[in-house]
């Protein structure tokens, strides 16, 4: 999983649409996108995310290959709660050096 695969007006695009989206597995998926593009490890955004390393690397790939981001399945249950979430994404917006 190279890094830097997306323009940036695919990152602005994704930015906002995460912004907006009430869908937490969309988020999920948006900031594993996000991430690897940054150089993540899928080991480590599968940490952070508390997703499986195999789900991660399907998100990533499911992007690439067809820009899908949307679950076509019911899912699972959200792990975390509401506040879990928003501090999560506080974590996840600061920048990383």
């Amino acid at each position: 999983m190279g890094h830097a695969f997306l323009t940036e007006a695919e990152r602005i695009q994704l930015k906002g649409q995460h912004k907006k989206e009430r869908d937490k597995r969309i988020c999920d998926r948006i900031k594993a996108v996000l991430l690897s593009d940054k150089g993540w490890k899928p080991s480590k955004i599968s940490e952070v995310l508390m997703l499986d390393e195999v789900t991660i690397y399907r998100h990533i790939e499911d992007y690439k290959d067809f820009r899908k981001l949307k679950p076509e399945n019911g899912g699972s249950t959200e792990k975390l709660t509401d506040e879990q979430c928003q501090a999560l994404e506080k974590v996840l917006s600061q920048k990383i050096d």
